[in-house]
C-alpha cells in the first residue's frame, strides 16, 4: 500500500488515452488494471502478463482508484411520478 499517499506512479496526460490515469512509462490505464482485478486476474499474472508493470504500480493504481471514490457523492432525482 502507498504510505504517503502520493501517487508518484500515477500520470495523467492529455496526449495519452485521452488524458486517463495510467501507470508511468506505460499506456496501461488504472481503469484497465482495476478491470484485470476485477475479471478475477490476480495481481502475481497481471505482473506476469505486463512485465512493464511493478508490484507498486498495481498497488498505486488500487488507492488511486479508492481515493478519488472516496468522496464520491450519488445523488438521486425522481423525474415525474
Amino acid at each position: 500500500m502507498t504510505s504517503n499517499r502520493t501517487f508518484d506512479r500515477i500520470r495523467a496526460d492529455p496526449e495519452i488515452l485521452g488524458g486517463k490515469p495510467c501507470i508511468r512509462g506505460t499506456r496501461l490505464s488504472v481503469e484497465f488494471v482495476l478491470e484485470l482485478l476485477a475479471g478475477g486476474a490476480t495481481r502475481a499474472e497481471i505482473l506476469e502478463a505486463y512485465s512493464s508493470l511493478s508490484d507498486e504500480d498495481v498497488s498505486q493504481a488500487v488507492s488511486y482508484a479508492a481515493r478519488f471514490l472516496r468522496n464520491e457523492v450519488v445523488l438521486t432525482t425522481r423525474v415525474g411520478r
